[in-house]
């Protein structure tokens, strides 16, 4: 009969559920442990790298050994081998830093064991060429080269010792080992450069995305401050209009009206703010258009419905102005007439729209207030204007002059047309240049 499933599974003498699976699970955590080690290392090489140099010097010891069977029973040929893997288990077990001194040192011990037993085309000196590599792709170049001098001096010792002891060369072939480790040590240099090229890179890479980023903040940032000053100057003058039908008038129908078309600009506000922030978003794209120079007209149409006089002429085919531009347009010419209601209440405003084959250029100008002195916008608003305008290769002319604030912007069309922009700033449309931006 078969009593052990009588036995409880907490009785004495009896592994637990816990410690059989930690038994099961030991070999697969040491592997992990090992490979998180070897991950961790402050080389920044991928593992197959160094999984790839362990295995050569493996088939590189492994056939210095069998060279040697001749000598067996003698320890020497493995006791070598295991030498050269010394830093091996030490970092992988114990997690003892594979610093280059133990690396130089396991190298040159193993390879002296090895010559100590010297065979006819030995393989024991590629020992050295694989660790001068390892050495010199993780270490400073005083480190490296002087593993590398001591490395060829350890070989010319071997071989004058054998010179003189025999009468004979031990190591045929020596300046080939020489050449080796030289070429070892020449590989490791390529793969250190690399790697500082690589954090090189990335650095830059990271200067990059973070100037893309701040970029992107400004850009957003430029978006909402015009979206907002338009919807609220407006909305004001229409709560504005609103209060004066009913202080003065007693006129609700008016004042209703008026209410209404400020709830459709604070509605519209929102759905673009919303729009804007939405950019932030890592999901898809909104399909919503951007404004573009088409919608000029609907945003003069606004103010003057908000109660802002108003004179817009607009010349040219519009068809001609692209995309970016066109939303740039709009954007300055939002930004300009919400300034009016701002810094000049009360007053006209006048807004040219022209476009031509070479520009597209829009002037924006207005009165300013008795008794209110020539002022110098500094503001986030100008400051959004100016760097539209420089993005897409455009000039923009901003201050005060005899007729009040002017607001001057010209975009090319086409290449070359920079050219054309700049002939016109001083000419009969461009007259009385401003501050230059």
């Amino acid at each position: 009969m078969d009593v052990s499933h009588a036995i409880p599974a907490n009785a004495p003498g009896r592994p637990s559920l816990r410690q059989r699976f930690a038994a099961r699970a030991g070999v697969p955590r040491l592997l992990t442990t090992v490979r998180e080690r070897i991950e961790s290392l402050p080389y920044d090489y991928p593992p197959a790298v160094i999984l790839a140099a362990d295995i050569a010097l493996l088939v590189v010891t492994g056939a210095a050994v069998i060279q040697r069977h001749s000598y067996f029973p003698s320890p020497l040929p493995l006791l070598a081998m295991a030498t050269a893997f010394l830093p091996i288990p030490l970092f992988a077990i114990f997690h003892v830093n594979p610093h280059p001194i133990l690396l130089k040192g396991s190298a040159l011990l193993s390879c002296g064991l090895f010559l100590l037993q010297p065979v006819t085309a030995d393989f024991a000196p590629f020992v050295l060429v694989i660790v001068a590599g390892e050495v010199a792709a993780v270490a400073s170049r005083g480190w490296t080269i002087g593993f590398t001098l001591l490395a060829i001096l350890e070989l010319v010792a071997f071989d004058l010792a054998g010179h003189l002891k025999w009468g004979e060369q031990p190591l045929e072939g020596l300046p080939m080992y020489v050449i080796g480790v030289l070429l070892g040590m020449f590989v490791g240099v390529l793969l250190q450069y690399q790697r500082r090229f690589l954090y090189q890179e990335r650095e830059n890479q990271a200067i990059r995305s973070g100037q893309a980023a701040d970029e992107e903040r400004r850009r957003i940032a430029r978006e909402v401050h015009d979206v907002i000053a338009h919807s609220l100057s407006i909305t004001l003058l229409h709560l504005t209009a609103a209060r004066r039908a009913l202080q003065t008038d007693d006129d609700p129908t008016e004042a209703v009206e008026a209410l209404v078309e400020a709830e459709r600009l604070g509605r519209q506000a929102m759905a673009d703010i919303r729009r804007t922030v939405g950019m932030l978003d890592a999901g898809p794209a909104q399909l919503t258009p951007e404004p573009s120079v088409a919608d000029i007209d609907e945003l003069v149409g606004d103010f003057r419905r908000a109660g802002l006089t108003v004179d817009y002429t607009r010349t040219g085919e519009l068809s001609t102005v692209t995309g970016a531009i066109g939303h740039a347009l709009y954007r300055i010419g939002q930004e300009s007439l919400a300034n009016v209601i701002k810094h000049a209440p009360g007053t006209a405003a006048t807004v040219r729209l022209d476009v031509t084959a070479e520009a597209a250029m829009l002037v924006v100008s207005n009165p300013l207030p008795l008794g209110i002195a020539p002022r110098r916008d500094t503001g986030m608003g100008l400051r959004g204007m100016r760097k539209r305008t420089e993005l897409l290769g455009g000039k923009i002319t901003a201050g005060n002059g005899d007729d009040g604030w002017t607001v001057r912007v010209g975009f090319p069309l086409r290449t070359g047309s920079c050219v054309a922009i700049a002939t016109m700033l001083p000419g009969k449309l461009w007259n009385k240049p401003q501050e230059d931006t």
